[in-house]
């Protein structure tokens, strides 16, 4: 069977979106390793080269509200004002909660549970309209996003709209295990995985350099970057990352 772009949509516009549109979905060994941070950066080294570069994420917990009581959508504001793009806010996430939980708990407590249909619908409008669509994970590959209505995991997420990923880890100590172990379980579960970037590295730290070392050998990954702590810019070629996309 031929494989389908991940952005198909049928009986619109199908070869043109096929031609255009293309996705990258961000991973991360966990939360809290920077993996918002580092999505604003490979947006923001898209858009600053001319490419038609949008943001996506399915669910999003530990929002704010603005005054009249609606909840802002953190990590997308976040990737619009440092990648500088003008994509609307509403665009980015179907799915924003309160609660900093999990998004299959912070639904529980609120409401609004996940519903795959939606997320493959806000996705496709998106793929719509901008050529390069990065789509953001809720911790790391394992995090339920749904439990009670429906169970489904983001790897669901992955599999259902067909993207291949690469994974954001932190560069200090105990990240041989974490990378090691997504990376094996993303292979056992057939969920293409890339490369990995780097977060708060510090060059010339023999610790970090040596564990960047182990994850490429033990994993046969490649290093795709690495971040360091207040970059405004992903030291990467453009191309090699828009060939990330698929």
């Amino acid at each position: 069977m031929e494989k389908k772009c991940p952005c198909y949509v049928e009986g619109k516009n199908t070869e043109k979106r096929m031609d255009m549109s293309k996705a990258l979905f961000i991973t991360g060994t966990g939360t809290d390793i920077g993996k918002t941070y580092v999505t604003g950066l490979i947006v923001k080294k898209l858009a600053e080269e001319g490419k038609s570069a949008a943001y996506y994420k399915a669910a999003m917990s530990g929002n704010d509200r603005r005054a009249d009581g609606s909840l802002i959508p953190g990590d997308a504001l976040f990737v619009q004002k440092i990648s500088g793009i003008t994509q609307p806010l509403e665009e980015m996430c179907p799915y924003v909660y309160e609660h900093a939980y999990s998004p299959h708990l912070a639904s529980r407590i609120e409401g609004h549970p996940v519903e795959m249909a939606v997320v493959r619908d806000g996705y496709r409008a998106v793929c719509d309209k901008y050529d390069y669509v990065t789509v953001e994970g809720s911790g790391g590959i394992l995090c339920p996003i749904c439990f009670d209505e429906a169970k489904i995991q983001l790897e669901d997420v992955v599999s259902e709209l067909g993207f291949s990923s690469i994974l954001i880890a932190d560069a200090g100590l105990g990240t041989i295990n974490s990378v090691v172990l997504t990376a094996e379980y993303m292979k056992a579960h057939h969920l293409p995985l890339k490369g990995i970037i780097f977060n708060h590295y510090h060059p010339g730290d023999v610790m970090e350099d040596d564990n960047i070392f182990m994850c490429e050998y033990m994993t046969g990954l490649p290093t795709l970057a690495k971040v360091q702590d207040g970059d405004t810019e992903l030291k990467m070629d453009v191309e090699a990352l828009a060939g990330l996309y698929e």
